[in-house]
């Protein structure tokens, strides 16, 4: 029931921002023809009706801002989008907005008060860890934020490798890399990974081979996930793109735990709080 009400709120808002001029496009999500949800790019008010919601929306839309920006400029749209956000896809804006890719003021957010996104039957693992039930900023909010019960020890998956000896914990990897056919579908699921150009496909200087052995696919891995040290937002968005089933979001974790631990810090967790390992403070004083 609920999910039916935010559904009829986003398609409402949808109409009157594209009615008013105020958007050129609305990013929500839509169902496939087999069923599925799937991202949705609206540009008109007759579109409105295709936009969908429930708790099949995993999608990150966050990743689609920064190309909808570029198009809204060439066919001379008002240089505004709306999006349809859950928490972490407004703290994965938070990240865009900080590193200047995207200006707050560009962005109309339709933020949902989250209820956890399902995997069958069951919440994804990730949601059942996530305490977020409310967008950190928003422009229209739908839905009540749910009571949750979250576990104490939100990071038991992390804990669990780093607690392997060093020889099993790299056996462990070179397992998962292992099944790893280099399709890059992790880096384009991430909002994070905006480069133009990525360093796994420079050719001058070719910083990583295109080879597909276990050192050349742990390199790409573990290079994207320093990348991302204080900025993932852990969307899992990664994972839910692997074809393989990689846990990628392991080591994005391990790294956003330690940044949580050294900083205090959560990757866009607060508009006003500058990413740790972009800013510079002389006072500073790490335990080593």
């Amino acid at each position: 029931h609920m999910s039916q009400d935010i559904q009829q709120g986003i398609q409402t808002r949808a109409r009157e921002l594209l009615d008013l001029g105020e958007v050129s496009c609305i990013i929500g999500h839509e169902r496939s023809t087999k069923g599925r949800t799937r991202p949705a790019f609206v540009y008109d008010e007759a579109g409105t009706g295709r936009l969908v919601w429930d708790q099949s929306c995993h999608h990150n839309l966050a990743v689609y801002v920064r190309d909808q920006m570029l198009l809204s400029r060439r066919r001379d749209a008002p240089a505004r989008v709306a999006i349809v956000a859950k928490p972490c896809d407004v703290r994965s804006l938070n990240v865009l907005i900080h590193e200047g890719q995207v200006a707050r003021e560009q962005l109309f957010v339709i933020g949902v008060a989250c209820q956890g996104m399902m995997d069958g039957q069951e919440l994804l693992a990730h949601c059942q860890r996530c305490q977020e039930r409310v967008p950190v900023f928003f422009d229209a909010l739908l839905g009540e934020p749910p009571q949750v019960q979250v576990p104490d020890e939100g990071w038991a998956d992390v804990a669990g490798t780093e607690e392997l000896p060093p020889a099993e914990r790299l056996a462990f990897w070179s397992r998962e890399f292992e099944r790893c056919i280099r399709c890059y579908a992790c880096r384009q699921a991430c909002p994070g990974c905006y480069c133009t150009e990525c360093l796994a496909e420079q050719v001058d200087p070719p910083w990583v081979s295109i080879a597909h052995h276990v050192p050349q696919k742990a390199f790409f891995h573990v290079m994207r996930a320093y990348h991302l040290a204080g900025r993932c937002v852990e969307c899992h968005a990664c994972d839910q793109a692997c074809p393989m089933h990689i846990p990628l979001s392991l080591l994005n974790r391990k790294l956003a735990r330690d940044v949580e631990a050294l900083f205090d810090y959560t990757a866009g967790g607060d508009p006003k709080v500058p990413p740790p390992l972009a800013t510079f403070r002389k006072d500073e004083d790490l335990p080593l």
